[in-house]
């Protein structure tokens, strides 16, 4: 099930929170929507699942708005927040969302098994660390056995085995069983790891959408080339002669810009130079993030016209 937004926009009295907002979630891909506090993330998510009236946009699912799904609970499932009742256990509590939503009570079972929580169902949710709070909404989300996952910090509070369980679990979601997953996270070598594609906003605005490829190809060192040589210096110096642009550094390090390995390779070995190392260098996500948010606003604007500041 394919979600899009599009110009979306949501104004707090003088201040805009997000501002004409467009983007597409497909399904079979793990979809992550990044940036930085303030940058209208929760607002959006919250749009996008009919909890907030946007000013202007749609956001739909094959679309159809939230607001119009025949049965949600069985298209959408969304961890927004982790609130539970503290006297109640876990199972109970899947069971009251059940039966609210008409399914099945021997869901909760299920559910609780899928999120690893079967041994701790009996238990009191106000005894559950952070990280299984943080389960058991997965379990509340999953359900209907949803088509569409939207997650806002899954991974919070999670230990690093916890991490690496959610990794697997939410690739299988998508990539094994062709749901649609949108996970927001200030985790950003995590996300690396987990997503497909990546949504990036700041201050309200769309700063850039596509896979991890295209953000890599289109990064500032895009082209670069990391050499490690006992003869760097001679290596610039013939490098530099057919006016490739080359950076020394002081451990001998070397890179290239605007030549592909293979050529320098080749060159190296045409001069008699040794190398220890060639490799093509490819940008993090954190340092693409990076690259693309510089400079720009981190915060929600005021609504042009207006004497109102954004909050802080």
């Amino acid at each position: 099930m394919r979600v899009e937004v599009s110009g979306l926009t949501k104004n707090f009295g003088a201040v805009r929170a997000v501002s004409d907002l467009g983007f597409t979630v497909e399904p079979g891909s793990v979809t992550g929507f990044l940036g930085p506090n303030g940058a209208g993330k929760t607002t959006t998510l919250r749009m996008v699942l009919g909890l907030v009236r946007p000013d202007a946009g749609t956001a739909t699912f094959d679309g159809v708005p939230y607001a119009d799904l025949p049965d949600p609970v069985r298209v959408v499932g969304a961890v927004l927040e982790t609130a539970f009742h503290p006297a109640r256990s876990g199972r109970n509590h899947l069971r009251v969302y059940c039966q609210a939503a008409g399914l099945p009570e021997q869901r909760a079972d299920e559910v609780l098994a899928q999120v690893g929580l079967a041994d701790a169902g009996g238990r009191r949710a106000g005894g559950y660390s952070l990280g299984m709070r943080q389960r058991l909404a997965l379990a509340t989300a999953l359900l209907g056995d949803p088509a569409v996952l939207v997650l806002d910090e899954p991974a919070n509070g999670l230990d690093p085995e916890g991490i690496q369980w959610l990794r697997g679990f939410l690739r299988y979601m998508a990539h094994e069983e062709g749901r649609t997953v949108l996970v927001s996270s200030h985790l950003l070598s995590e996300v690396e790891q987990t997503v497909d594609r990546v949504v990036i906003v700041g201050a309200g605005r769309l700063v850039r959408e596509g896979s991890m490829e295209q953000l890599r190809s289109g990064a500032d060192d895009a082209g670069t080339v990391l050499v490690r040589s006992p003869q760097a210096a001679r290596l610039a110096e013939l490098l530099r002669e057919e006016g490739v642009a080359v950076t020394v550094d002081e451990d001998g390090g070397v890179t290239v810009h605007g030549r592909s390995s293979a050529e320098i390779g080749a060159r190296a070995f045409a001069a008699g130079v040794e190398l220890h190392e060639l490799r093509p260098h490819s940008s993090g996500l954190e340092e693409i993030y990076f690259q693309l948010t510089a400079g720009q606003e981190q915060y929600a604007a005021p609504v042009p016209g207006t004497a109102g500041k954004a909050a802080r």
